[in-house]
């Protein structure tokens, strides 16, 4: 039997003053997780995983180290192992103990794979750790009375329903814990809070939307399809909760409209929060600046790697201290506790699949959300099938409502099965119509890079968009030859600052009215939600939805005829299109050749059935996730942390590089061994992801230096302030370091 002892502890405060008892830590952490779990109907059996949590922590061997000793303890797998056996004796057998064994046994270092009843009790796994030897915990019983399991009210229909109500559950677990604990530690003064509630953000937009609505515009004009399209939002939003698409091309006013719907919707259906999920970085920052002029800039999180809160990034090396907002979202980043949130693809759906607790933290925040999916087109194919699952399963289960934005709606149908997608916008065909801007045109024979930059440089404002960073810098370098005032590059050669200052130049030219030169050059990076107007764009042969979203950069206004917008769709001479791209591209000219208007909604849709046609549908979850999680059913035993580790939506082949020429504090801090997750999000502006081939070859030349096997520098001196780092670097320079 366990030694009694007159206090048993769950944590100690830094200076050893004050404790918190386990049971209030037990009851705190079952009362939050109750509480998040509520919204999908799982509260009772959350508050009883929050109440066996830490059911180890009442061992003898625990209690010692608590109070001083140096011992290494494994609290979490105890609790997992009382639930479990006490499950055996329930009508539903061991099922319902594993599930909650899930998150017990992973609330500190993740959900672990489910394994098989042969694994030792060495393993790792879930079965492993059932099988492992601890020490007595009978001291629980002493304070604490075995809490009922109860089931989910929740359909359980597969094995990916189970694993994905098991990491929902474990979310509202992991979230009680840490703020039980947080509060214990800064004693209730955590900076959390200081936003409005929905309400509140829906009367700011309401206020801003009166005069769009109140305005007289003329029959057919751009304002009039905006004011149209907005409204066709507000009306849908006061039906049902459920799956939308919101159809709309380029310059419709979507932005302003899909906030307008998922706001209104939120208000009128009870929904907690909005969230954003964007594709890339540049439109996160480009919508979340709009959004903080409507509602407040209080109001309005971003969570994705270009930003770092708790930081003043105009003073970050003069050590200044975090403003009160700051640290409010800084520590809301953890949870999503906020009314609305702009975030990355990236974050969103790995977190859906994590199996960390960090990760997995915000995710029963999802719960009764209003979810705008912007580009929803650009889901990667190798995971388009259980991006989509989880969308139709946070709608179907989750109290969600999702909408799918986009100019170029995607033919996802029958991957959200008997989940039917209304349309928002009324008329589509008719509101293409009327937008349309410019005039595709294939260039029927391909030329060389020379020939290319003659063809640029004969325009004073153009853009030309190819398909890689390299060829980005080759032909850059070929223009600024020929017409050096008025060129520029833009890819992700450049560090994220270097982008927004360049970014910037480009609008002011674009803007004045005396029209100076501005022939930019970029990778695809430009194409969704960077606001830029061209009067010409080039586009290297691409899959249509690229193409169209090219073609968004050019007669952005209208202002000229589309006829005189030409967007040229071109080729190389002797370039090969980069593997990852080439489906994309064969399927659009299998679609060119049947139909006419290449930027008719009835094209688009067709140019993605045939894209996943041609790729199948192995192709389409390469991973094959859904398939290993609905294979565990059976014996509850799922891939949760083998899935996390392969999940990845940009499985690129890089590695980060640091150029921080102008941040003396943080080249500093890599170098003094920091390696903290507050530097490396400081870190954001200043990186660059390189491909493996390019890192070695810029090291072969002595052009990096390394702190360590992981941290990489790239001195100023081999930064160039037109195109970032080279990536058809010179021989003949070397980085010499005493």
């Amino acid at each position: 039997m366990a030694a009694t002892f007159a206090e048993y502890i769950a944590h100690i405060s830094e200076n050893g003053c004050r404790t918190q008892s386990l049971l209030d830590h037990l009851e705190g952490t079952a009362q939050f997780a109750r509480q998040f779990a509520e919204p999908f109907k799982g509260g009772e059996l959350a508050w009883a995983c929050g109440f066996l949590h830490d059911y180890g922590k009442y061992s003898e061997r625990f209690q010692r180290r608590i109070r001083g000793e140096k011992l290494t303890v494994d609290h979490s797998t105890p609790g997992g192992q009382c639930v479990y056996r006490q499950a055996l004796s329930g009508k539903l057998g061991g099922k319902l103990g594993i599930l909650a064994a899930y998150c017990i046994m992973g609330h500190h270092g993740g959900l672990p794979d489910g394994g098989s009843v042969s694994d030792s009790d060495g393993e790792p796994t879930l079965q492993g750790r059932l099988r492992k030897s601890c020490p007595d915990c009978g001291a629980y019983l002493s304070e604490c009375t075995l809490p009922a399991l109860t089931p989910p009210e929740i359909p359980i229909s597969d094995g990916f329903g189970a694993a994905f109500f098991i990491r929902m559950l474990f979310s509202s677990l992991v979230d009680a814990d840490y703020l039980n604990t947080e509060a214990f530690f800064q004693q209730g003064n955590a900076p959390r809070g200081g936003f409005s509630d929905i309400a509140g953000l829906e009367q700011k937009l309401s206020e801003y939307i009166r005069r769009f609505l109140s305005a007289e515009n003329p029959a057919g004009s751009l304002n009039a399809r905006r004011t149209a399209l907005l409204k066709n939002c507000l009306d849908a939003a006061d039906g049902y909760s459920g799956l939308f698409k919101l159809t709309a091309p380029t310059g419709s006013g979507k932005t302003i409209a899909s906030l307008a719907f998922a706001l209104r919707h939120a208000v009128r259906r009870g929904k907690r929060r909005v969230i954003y999920i964007v594709p890339y970085n540049t439109i996160i920052e480009q919508n979340a600046a709009e959004f903080e002029k409507i509602v407040g800039a209080e109001n309005v999180l971003q969570h994705h790697s270009n930003v770092q809160y708790g930081l003043d990034n105009e003073s970050e090396d003069s050590g200044s201290p975090y403003s009160e907002e700051e640290n409010r979202k800084r520590y809301s980043t953890e949870n999503w506790d906020y009314p609305l949130i702009v975030t990355s693809s990236v974050q969103f759906f790995e977190s859906l699949f994590a199996a960390r607790p960090g990760k997995c933290r915000k995710l029963h925040n999802l719960a009764d959300s209003v979810l705008i999916f912007d580009e929803a087109q650009m889901i990667p194919l190798p995971y388009l099938k259980p991006c989509t699952r989880a969308i139709g399963e946070l709608v179907r289960n989750y109290g969600c409502t999702a909408v799918l934005a986009t100019a170029t709606q995607s033919a996802l149908e029958k991957y959200f099965g008997e989940l039917k997608a209304l349309e928002i916008t009324e008329d589509i065909g008719d509101l293409y119509r009327a937008l349309r801007r410019t005039t595709l045109d294939f260039l029927p024979e391909s030329f060389s890079e020379e020939t290319l930059s003659g063809r640029l440089a004969d325009h004073s404002q153009v853009l030309c968009i190819v398909n890689t960073r390299k060829r980005a810098q080759q032909i850059f370098a070929e223009l600024k030859t020929r017409e050096s005032e008025g060129t520029f590059h833009l890819s992700t050669t450049m560090i994220p600052e270097h982008r927004r200052r360049v970014l910037k130049e480009i609008r002011v030219r674009l803007s004045t009215p005396e029209k100076p030169p501005c022939r930019v050059i970029s990778t695809s990076l430009v194409e969704a939600g960077v606001d830029l107007d061209f009067p010409a764009v080039y586009r290297e042969g691409a899959g249509l939805d690229s193409v169209i979203q090219a073609a968004g950069r050019c007669n952005r206004e209208g202002k000229n005829a589309p006829d005189e917008s030409m967007v040229y769709i071109f080729t190389i001479e002797r370039i090969k299109a980069p593997s990852s791209q080439q489906a994309n591209i064969n399927a659009f000219k299998q679609i060119a050749r049947r139909y006419e208007e290449l930027d008719a909604p009835e094209t688009i849709h067709a140019y993605f059935e045939q894209l996943f046609y041609n790729c199948g549908e192995d192709a389409l979850d390469q991973k094959g996730v859904l398939s290993r999680f609905n294979q565990g059913l059976k014996a509850f035993s799922f891939p949760f942390r083998t899935v996390a580790d392969e999940f990845q939506l940009i499985e690129q082949n890089t590695h980060d590089v640091y150029m921080l020429k102008d941040r003396p504090n943080l080249d500093k801090r890599l170098r003094a061994g920091e390696r903290s997750r507050e530097l490396f999000r400081a870190l954001g502006q200043y990186t660059l992801s390189l491909y493996s081939g390019d890192v070695k070859a810029l090291d072969d030349l002595g052009q990096l230096e390394r702190l360590d096997a992981e941290t990489l520098l790239l001195p100023g001196l081999f930064y160039d302030e037109s195109i970032g780092v080279d990536l058809l670097p010179k021989g003949g320079s070397a980085l010499f370091v005493d």
